[in-house]
């Protein structure tokens, strides 16, 4: 096995795996691990995805709404889009699974619902800033709206995607810990 590799048991012969994360497991084990723990994910995101979708259907039917501007309701039909878009998404890898069952397709399943939960998060980004920004268009006016929706933005791109791609390019923490472990001021 190469260094930092991981043994990953397949038909009873060890066999080197591209992900460093220290376990020994069948190719079926990681598929079913990794499926659980998406769907874990995937119930975070898709309950709030779900609350929001619940808010935006019912504004047409409110007194208030018949009071929006024109550009209000463009963005305001954006949003429910997206927001569509990220439930559809979000709740995809339950048809997938229910369809693949018992088909010996985990790994391609997991792939499936990782694409699928990426572009739903996207499409759910979209539909946060979005409903952010007609509340306080019709609260306090469009300048407010487009600072608040535009740091907002900034924000969730900060958290969502920058910090752990951020994240993704440094050495896991034990990678790090061993170096220190290993390293000492003689050494120099």
């Amino acid at each position: 096995m190469a260094a930092g590799g991981v043994a990953v048991v397949v038909g009873g012969g060890v066999h080197e795996d591209a992900a460093v994360d220290g376990r020994t497991e069948t190719e079926s084990e990681r598929a079913d691990r990794n499926f659980s723990e998406l769907l874990q994910e995937l119930r975070v995101a898709q309950t709030g995805v779900q609350i929001l979708f619940a808010f935006l259907l019912t504004l047409p039917f409110t007194q208030a709404f018949g009071k929006v501007t024109a550009e209000q309701r463009i963005v305001y039909l954006g949003t429910i889009i997206a927001t569509a878009l990220a439930t559809s998404c979000l709740i995809a890898p339950v048809s997938h699974h229910r369809i693949l069952f018992r088909r010996r397709r985990k790994p391609d399943l997991v792939d499936a619902a990782n694409r699928l939960a990426m572009v739903g998060l996207a499409f759910l980004l979209a539909a946060v800033i979005g409903s952010v920004y007609l509340v306080f268009d019709v609260v306090v006016g469009t300048g407010v709206a487009g600072v608040v929706a535009g740091a907002l933005g900034a924000w969730l791109l900060v958290i969502w995607y920058i910090e752990p791609l951020v994240q993704r390019r440094l050495p896991p923490r034990s990678a790090i810990t061993r170096i220190s472990r290993d390293w000492h001021p003689r050494d120099r």
